[in-house]
C-alpha cells in the first residue's frame, strides 16, 4: 500500500502563528484594499512554531507597548511607493506592516531596529510577495473556501479558540476586518503552496547528512567503527639475535601461508600462536570499537574484507598474524518518542473527468451518508476511493508529523478520535479523513531517521527559498516612485 500524500514542505507559514495570530494581523489594515502577506518564512532558519498571540490578561506596560511599539508619527495621505509590474504598492500598506513587525518584536520583547531600516525591509518584503503572488496567478494557483476554512480553524486553536466565529470575534475586537484577515490568509495559503510546488524539486538530502543530524540533535555519540580480529602472536623476545629474529619471522610468514591457503585459523592459533589465553581461545580478541584495538591492527586490516588474513606486521611484542571476522558501523540511536496519528481517508482526484466542485459535492454526500449511519468510511473508501490504501479501506497507517502535505495535516490534526473531516482539498484531489487514534511511540531508527530527514528538507527549503525568491523578485519589473514615510 503506497501514500501518496508524501511529505514536501513543512514550512507553511501560516502555521507558524507569529504571522497569522489575530493580535499580530490586527496591525495588516491597510486602507489601499491591497491585500498583503508576510514572509516570514524567508528567515535563514527554519519557521517553528510561536508562542500564540498574548492574552488580555498580559500585563498592562506589555500590551501598551503591543498597542504602540514605536510611534510610526502622524498618518500622511495615502500615495504609490512602488509598483510591481502593474501593481502598485502603497504608503499605507508598508506602515501597516512596520506596525505588525513592531507589534511582533514588543510582544517577544526583542530589540526594535530603526525607523529607516524597518521601513526599507518592509517594503522589500511587500515588493518581494507581490512578485510571489503575481507569480502564482500566473501558475494558476487558487485557494478555495474550504482551505480557507481549515487555515482558520488552525489559527484558531493555536490562539485557545473554540471556533471560528470566536476568532472573527477576536479579530473585529483588535480592530481588523474579517475580510481583511480572511484576504491575509488566504494569501499566505496561496503563497505556501506556491513554495511548495516551487521548491520542492530543489531538495535533496543525503543519508550521511540525516545520521549526522540526528547525533548533534540528540547529543549521541558519533558513530563508532566495531571490530572483531583473530590473531597469531610469534613473540620475538627482547635482544634477539638477527638470525633468531629471521627465524621467527619465517614461521610467521609459514603461518600466514597456511591461514590464507584455508587451514583453520583457530587451530593454527592454538598450535603457534605465543599470546597465552588468546591462543588457547583460537586467537579471537573480540567485537570491540575500533580506537580499543592497537593503531597497528586497525591501519593494517583498514582494507581488508572480512575473512581476510593479513600479515605478519611486527610490533615491540614480535610478529603478528590477522584475521579480520567481523567490521560493523554501530549506528546505535537515542530512544525518542513522538506523536503519531492513525489515518484513513477517501480520495477523489480532480481533472477532465471530475470537476474538483464535482469531487466536493460527492464527498459533503459520503460524509453525509457516513454520520447518519447509512454507510460506513472503510466501506465508501473500498467503492470510491481512487488511491493506492483503497483496499485496505483507506487505511493510512500509522503516520508521524510532517509527513502529509500541509492542508491534509491541518485537517487531520483538527480531528477528534473516530470524528470525520469536512472535505479537503489539496494538489492530490479531495479527501475525507478520519482519526481512528493517536499514541506516543518509540521510534524505531528507521522512523528515526525518516523524521529526521523531513526535518532537514524543512531546513534547507528555507536556503532554496531565499534563492527561489531572488529569482522571482528579479524577473519582476520594479519601479520604485515616493518613498515611505
Amino acid at each position: 500500500m503506497t501514500k501518496p500524500l508524501r511529505f514536501t514542505l513543512a514550512t507553511l507559514t501560516l502555521l507558524t502563528g507569529a504571522v497569522l495570530t489575530p493580535v499580530a494581523l490586527a496591525q495588516t489594515g491597510s486602507t489601499s484594499g491591497k491585500n498583503t502577506s508576510s514572509k516570514n518564512s524567508a528567515r535563514k532558519t527554519p519557521p517553528k512554531a510561536s508562542a500564540p498571540a498574548a492574552p488580555a490578561s498580559a500585563p498592562a506596560a506589555r500590551a501598551q507597548a503591543a498597542k504602540d511599539p514605536v510611534n510610526l508619527g502622524p498618518r500622511a495621505a495615502d500615495h504609490i511607493v512602488a509598483v510591481v509590474n502593474t501593481e502598485p504598492v502603497t504608503n499605507n500598506e508598508v506602515r501597516a506592516r512596520m506596525a505588525r513587525a513592531q507589534r511582533q518584536m514588543a510582544e517577544r520583547n526583542m530589540q526594535q531596529p530603526p525607523l529607516e531600516a524597518l521601513r526599507k525591509d518592509m517594503l522589500e518584503r511587500l515588493i518581494s510577495e507581490r512578485a510571489q503572488l503575481q507569480y502564482a496567478k500566473e501558475m494558476g494557483l487558487k485557494v478555495d473556501d474550504s482551505a480557507l476554512v481549515q487555515a482558520e480553524l488552525s489559527i484558531a486553536r493555536q490562539n485557545q479558540l473554540d471556533s471560528i466565529e470566536a476568532l472573527h470575534q477576536r479579530i473585529q475586537q483588535e480592530g481588523l476586518t474579517v475580510k481583511d484577515f480572511r484576504d491575509d490568509v488566504r494569501n499566505q495559503v496561496l503563497l505556501a503552496r506556491l513554495r511548495e510546488r516551487e521548491i520542492e524539486p530543489r531538495l535533496r538530502v543525503t543519508d550521511a547528512e540525516v545520521d549526522a543530524f540526528i547525533r548533534e540533535q540528540t547529543g549521541a555519540r558519533p558513530a563508532t567503527m566495531e571490530l572483531n580480529m583473530a590473531m597469531i602472536l610469534v613473540a620475538v623476545p627482547e635482544n634477539s639475535p638477527t638470525a633468531d629474529a629471521e627465524r621467527l619471522r619465517a614461521r610467521a610468514d609459514d603461518v600466514a601461508r597456511r591461514a590464507r591457503a584455508g587451514e583453520d585459523f583457530a587451530a593454527l592459533a592454538r598450535e603457534f600462536s605465543d599470546a597465552n589465553q588468546r591462543g588457547r581461545d583460537g586467537g579471537e580478541l573480540g567485537l570491540r570499537p575500533a580506537d580499543r584495538y592497537p593503531e597497528l591492527f586497525v591501519n593494517s586490516t583498514q582494507s581488508a574484507r572480512v575473512g581476510d588474513v593479513v600479515g605478519p606486521v611486527q610490533s615491540a611484542a614480535g610478529f603478528h598474524v590477522l584475521k579480520l571476522l567481523e567490521r560493523k558501523q554501530n549506528n546505535e540511536l537515542p530512544e525518542v518518542k513522538i506523536p503519531q496519528t492513525h489515518v484513513r481517508h477517501i480520495l477523489l482526484r480532480t481533472g477532465p473527468s471530475q470537476s474538483e466542485q464535482l469531487a466536493r459535492e460527492r464527498m459533503a454526500d459520503f460524509k453525509r451518508r457516513i454520520d447518519a449511519g447509512q454507510a460506513g468510511f472503510e466501506e465508501l473508501a473500498r467503492q470510491h476511493s481512487q488511491d493506492d490504501s483503497a483496499a485496505e479501506g483507506g487505511d493510512l497507517g500509522w503516520a508521524m508529523p510532517g509527513q502529509f502535505v500541509p492542508e491534509f495535516e491541518q485537517a487531520m490534526n483538527n480531528l477528534n478520535t473516530r470524528q470525520v473531516s469536512d472535505p479537503v482539498v489539496s494538489r492530490f484531489g479531495v479527501h475525507l479523513i478520519r482519526v481512528d487514534g493517536r499514541r506516543e511511540q518509540v521510534l524505531t531508527p528507521e522512523e528515526q531517521r525518516q523524521l529526521a530527514r523531513n526535518m532537514l528538507r524543512e531546513k534547507k527549503a528555507q536556503d532554496e527559498f531565499d534563492t527561489w525568491a531572488k529569482e522571482v523578485r528579479g524577473r519582476a519589473y520594479v519601479e520604485y516612485r515616493d518613498g515611505p514615510n
